[in-house]
């Protein structure tokens, strides 16, 4: 039994988790949820499943989620940063799934680190901002990083029973999103729930917006760097549409090794908590033959700016990536509440981190002061916009 804390339980990466626990409760128990302020359906999961401890947001929440329980309901509700942290670093859980979107996602990422706890990491953005201090603390402390993202679970599949040093470079695939075949000329016109349509994955709309800019990618390739101790110059994207070959691994014999699947989340978060072993989560096999051809191009960096951003700020590092997602963060927002177009992201991000001087092997409080710079830049930039 693997006793399990959820961190984002009301998201697409929680609830599925929750989905593969339901299905296998001989092997799964729930210790803590967390979430923001999705009250009503936090209420639900803990009827279900009966955790120690709930978390949210603020206080309002937690006053609303504890209303929406039965009084003999034995679950302690906290909220803000202190519950979060506790949740990440819950005595009795083994596993912390760390499924919150953005920059929210760091310091309980570090928290479950300094706990000692396994980690099934969903959040880039804790890596993107400060991966060489979360890989360094996990190889400290002892601690196991399981990715959760379809890519970097495959690339972590593919690296499975071969040498370290016979790698030669890997791949990460991407839909490409979207707008991998509109006109650049037209950009203008994509609408929020154009840019929202993704063709292959069932997302949040953070991480929708990202797609369809391939920011996403960008900050997947700074992830991949410090999730497997890699050079930038290792690590390469391919555009591949069917999202059948979630990602690969080229050996220096030339024998290339791919993970492929249904494009499905389930895979890859059943893998993560039930790692080493592979859950029979009967999820349909691929019909290679129904399939057909599976198709690859190289990435437009000028089509999709976002992704040159991403490697200006993986090569210069220091605090500059956490810049990029934080004006990243503060742009997608913007654009998903219509106050900016599509194309502007690009430039509010750019704008925001060539403001920026950047510190060279940052501490953790250098990480979250430019983060919060980077977001105020981003706002007066916006407001000027």
């Amino acid at each position: 039994m693997k006793n399990l804390s959820i961190l984002g339980s009301t998201g697409s990466i929680g609830c599925n988790v929750l989905k593969i626990v339901e299905m296998f409760p001989e092997r799964f128990s729930v210790k803590t949820l967390a979430a923001k302020s999705n009250t009503k359906l936090l209420a639900k999961q803990i009827k279900q499943f009966n955790p120690e401890l709930a978390v949210v947001f603020d206080k309002s929440f937690a006053q609303d989620l504890k209303s929406m329980l039965p009084l003999k309901t034995k679950v302690e509700i906290m909220y803000g940063e202190d519950g979060y942290l506790t949740a990440a670093a819950y005595s009795s859980s083994d596993i912390i799934v760390i499924a919150i979107v953005g920059a929210a996602g760091l310091m309980p990422t570090l928290s479950a680190i300094e706990a000692e706890k396994t980690v099934a990491l969903a959040n880039k953005e804790s890596l993107v901002m400060a991966g060489e201090i979360i890989t360094k603390r996990a190889e400290q402390k002892g601690v196991q990083i399981i990715p959760i993202d379809s890519e970097h679970s495959a690339i972590f599949q593919c690296f499975a029973g071969h040498r370290r040093e016979d790698i030669d470079k890997i791949f990460l695939t991407a839909s490409g999103g979207p707008f991998l075949n509109m006109p650049v000329d037209i950009f203008d016109t994509i609408s929020v729930e154009d840019a929202l349509k993704h063709p292959t994955w069932q997302m949040g709309q953070k991480i929708s917006i990202d797609s369809a800019t391939l920011m996403n990618k960008g900050l997947e390739v700074i992830e991949a760097k410090w999730l497997f101790d890699l050079p930038l110059e290792m690590i390469h994207i391919l555009i591949h549409p069917q999202s059948i070959i979630h990602s690969m691994v080229s050996y220096v014999d030339g024998a290339v090794i791919a993970q492929c699947g249904m494009p499905d989340m389930l895979g890859a978060i059943g893998y993560a908590i039930s790692y080493p072993e592979r859950l029979p989560l009967k999820q349909p096999s691929l019909d290679f033959a129904s399939i057909g051809a599976l198709t690859f191009d190289n990435p437009d960096f000028d089509k999709f700016p976002c992704l040159s951003i991403s490697y200006e700020a993986c090569r210069s590092g220091g605090t500059l990536p956490a810049v990029l997602n934080a004006a990243n963060e503060v742009a997608v927002h913007a654009f998903l509440k219509k106050q900016i177009q599509f194309v502007e992201i690009s430039s509010i991000i750019k704008q925001t981190m060539d403001k920026h001087t950047s510190i060279t092997n940052p501490a953790i409080s250098d990480i979250l002061h430019a983060d919060n710079m980077a977001r105020k830049q981003a706002q007066e930039i916006l407001a000027k916009a």
